[in-house]
């Protein structure tokens, strides 16, 4: 199957398991260069062995592999509960397409594939996972299972958050947060796909959300999806151009260089602040950036999935 002709399709993606696990097999290939060398495909049955635990189930085999030790899993050990939050707002749709590809997605295709790989990997460790999505509105939820028609519903509303034209769909993400914490009672791996930008400037409330999720002990990983380049760096061409608000559609008219300094230091002395108050509210802060692989995503959370187990 051709990955690239799959994504590369006006409707957005066709076949969105298979793109995931695309992406998981082509994660665990690489393994090997990463500090989960010796994992292998059949990570999915096997845990770190930590010192003081019976020997009883030390995969012995693996050992004389990978000269590392891990334990069988059983069945009745893989109970992880994960809930995938999506924004779904306006600006998580820039930039605007209708075509994509594995080189070229917007924050919402970028955040829907990396969320589906997830959901593989859970699959895989026949984990429950459930999912939020949210734009002006708390437009969905269903609770954490692990049966495949429960998957294969979730993998639909993936599809349709990235094919939906959100126009002009402001959002105060916190006020959503606080709604799925609510909601959200036994503990759990919690995954937070957004580009963190809101309609008003109320950072305190945001915090008060997040930490509102870390309630019941809950792990909460906020992946922070941007386009590093353009988000970021401002890297436009020097031409006389309007940039518009794609939710407030409030707009003006610059050339690019004439603020691109003064932006990139406010832009970065926010992300810089962010990072800062997740390691304050023992949050995960993981770069996304649309731009790159989905490798920061899947390494993020292998390591969270280590510690929460």
């Amino acid at each position: 199957m051709n990955l690239q002709h799959e994504l590369n399709k006006a409707s957005g993606f066709n076949n969105l398991e298979l793109l995931a696990k695309q992406v998981v097999e082509g994660f665990i290939a690489g393994m090997h260069k990463s500090p989960f060398h010796g994992f292998s495909a059949e990570f999915a049955e096997h845990k770190i062995y930590n010192q003081g635990e019976s020997t009883r189930h030390i995969d012995w085999k693996l050992f004389a592999k990978t000269d590392k030790l891990y334990t069988k899993r059983y069945d009745d050990e893989t109970n992880l509960r994960c809930h995938i939050i999506l924004d779904n707002s306006s600006s998580m749709h820039y930039p605007e397409m209708d075509n994509f590809s594995i080189d070229n997605l917007n924050k919402i295709g970028f955040s829907a594939l990396a969320s589906a790989s997830l959901m593989h990997m859970l699959k895989k460790q026949r984990d429950a996972v459930g999912l939020s999505i949210y734009s002006d509105n708390y437009d969905f939820y269903s609770p954490e299972k692990g049966s495949e028609r429960h998957h294969q519903m979730l993998l639909g509303q993936l599809s349709n958050a990235v094919v939906s034209k959100s126009l002009n769909k402001t959002t105060e993400t916190y006020k959503y947060l606080h709604e799925i914490a609510e909601k959200i009672h036994r503990r759990s791996m919690i995954f937070l796909f957004t580009d963190m930008f809101q309609t008003s400037e109320d950072e305190t409330k945001l915090f008060e959300a997040l930490r509102h999720l870390k309630y019941n002990k809950h792990e909460v990983i906020l992946f922070h999806v941007f386009d590093k380049k353009k988000e970021l760096k401002f890297d436009f061409d020097n031409k006389p151009k309007r940039f518009i608000d794609v939710e407030t559609k409030e707009y003006i008219n610059l050339y690019a260089d004439a603020i691109k300094e003064n932006y990139n230091a406010a832009v970065s002395n926010y992300f810089d602040a962010l990072r800062l108050k997740c390691a304050q509210y023992k949050i995960k802060y993981v770069e996304a950036d649309i731009n790159k692989h989905f490798n920061n995503v899947l390494t993020a959370y292998m390591v969270e999935r280590q510690k929460f187990v």
